[in-house]
């Protein structure tokens, strides 16, 4: 059983919990910490940890504060952290605290990833705070909370038809941004062409529900060190979109590989030269 998976069982016995789906939704913008579902979810996965908040030193979290497309919600996790081996971001959890798995996304870093920031767009499928929790290679937990007004975002018909969904599955784009330094962070940018079915939307023909179908696990590598992996859910947009760094040094190539819930598995290669 993988790191999301676990996390997310314990997360949907905690949102069950918390009350019927209506008093799931009510949260208070002005207080992060009144929402019933975060905090069953925060007992079932953090158990009595302390979680520093604010964290401006540690990291911030970017989020439109009223989304234009519930469905394709931007976010962007901002850290202050050098990756050094004696103490670097190991862990960042993306939780949406309204949606139906509020678990999105565990993002896993290593001293090689340079940094732990990573951008992406979601579904939030009601009025919500969004948070992104990082956990130090030392225990230490720091939070960053925003407040995001969209709704139905998890319920909202697909960009595409499912034929031509399927026709492209599983390609992808992979590309490194900017000029590269060797031994400086590099942003890279990853690419996934994939329904990610979240398994709520109905189909309005057959009035039956499109079953859930999605991309849940990322790996990354460098000249074969690992550089990112992550566990996703349904929460993660159509057509998933990541930007991370890593750090190149000379030539090497960057390598990723993808695994959705039917197990289907996907790679894609860039060879980097940072030159040096």
């Amino acid at each position: 059983m993988n790191t999301l998976t676990s996390l997310l069982l314990a997360a949907m016995l905690a949102a069950s919990l918390a009350g019927p789906a209506g008093a799931q939704q009510k949260s208070d913008p002005d207080n992060p910490e009144a929402n019933a579902t975060w905090q069953q979810v925060r007992a079932a996965m953090f158990k009595d940890r302390e979680i520093t908040t604010p964290a401006e030193a540690v990291l911030s979290l970017d989020a439109p504060e009223r989304a234009q497309d519930a469905a394709i919600v931007p976010i962007s996790i901002r850290t202050h952290v050098e990756q050094r081996p004696e103490r670097y971001i190991e862990r960042v959890y993306l939780m949406i605290d309204n949606n139906p798995s509020p678990v999105g996304a565990v993002f896993h870093f290593t001293p090689a990833s340079g940094r732990a920031d990573i951008e992406t767009r979601v579904r939030v499928d009601a009025y919500t705070h969004v948070r992104a929790i990082a956990e130090m290679n030392t225990g230490e937990l720091f939070m960053a909370t925003r407040f995001v007004k969209a709704s139905g975002g998890c319920s909202a018909p697909p960009g595409k038809d499912m034929q031509s969904a399927m026709a492209n599955l599983g390609k992808m784009r992979f590309r490194v941004e900017g000029e590269l330094e060797p031994g400086k962070p590099a942003q890279a940018q990853l690419m996934i062409s994939h329904p990610n079915n979240s398994g709520l939307v109905m189909d309005q023909l057959t009035r039956m529900y499109t079953p859930a179908y999605f991309v849940r696990r990322i790996q990354v590598s460098y000249a074969g060190q690992p550089v990112l992996s992550a566990d996703v859910d349904f929460s993660i947009s159509e057509n998933p979109n990541f930007r991370f760094y890593f750090v190149p040094s000379g030539e090497g190539e960057l390598k990723a590989e993808v695994i959705d819930t039917n197990d289907l598995r996907f790679e894609t290669v860039v060879k980097v030269d940072a030159g040096g």
